[in-house]
């Protein structure tokens, strides 16, 4: 599991595949300072991969105004969660053959794929409730570089929060 989320935002050429969600009428701008937790279930990666996880995350969230405290009540509290899926991809392709496809020859291959999925949530105190969830999901790759991944990872969670704070529909 740990190898496998450090392979979640590697360099590969597929996209990224991020969504979010959020309680509509919240007041997002009344959130100015949140902390990290960890749910009880919840497995974490190694402290290495766990604390630059949390740091790309903190820088993202500093750009929009928030501050992590590690005393007293946060307006809000952070949980990321990560899972690996494995999925079968299909390859087929064709030798072709005259006219409307008669005498080619036709082959398909199949490859399993890890896909992996970072979830953050985020829950409001006062109101004991989630608030906004966003995941980023992409085909791993592996990457030997560890700069390379951490690079990633940043650029990840920027198109994670993107859309944190949600806009304000008038």
């Amino acid at each position: 599991m740990i190898s496998s989320l450090l392979l979640l935002l590697a360099v590969s050429s597929f996209a990224q595949d991020v969504k979010y969600n959020y309680v509509h009428g919240t007041n997002f701008a009344s959130f100015k300072t949140y902390s990290w937790v960890t749910a009880p279930d919840q497995k974490v990666p190694n402290q290495i991969l766990d604390g630059q996880i949390k740091q790309a995350i903190d820088e993202q969230l500093a750009l929009r105004g928030l501050r992590k405290i590690t005393e007293g009540m946060p307006d809000v509290y952070l949980i990321y969660q990560v899972a690996v899926d494995q999925q079968q991809q299909w390859y087929s392709y064709s030798t072709g053959g005259g006219w409307w496809g008669w005498g080619g020859s036709s082959t398909t291959t199949s490859e399993t794929i890890n896909v992996g999925t970072l979830v953050l949530d985020m829950y409001d105190t006062s109101a004991k409730k989630m608030v906004w969830t966003g995941q980023a999901t992409k085909q791993l790759k592996p990457s030997n570089d560890p700069e390379k991944n951490l690079k990633n990872l940043k650029k990840a969670m920027a198109k994670l929060l993107k859309n944190y704070p949600p806009p304000v529909k008038k």
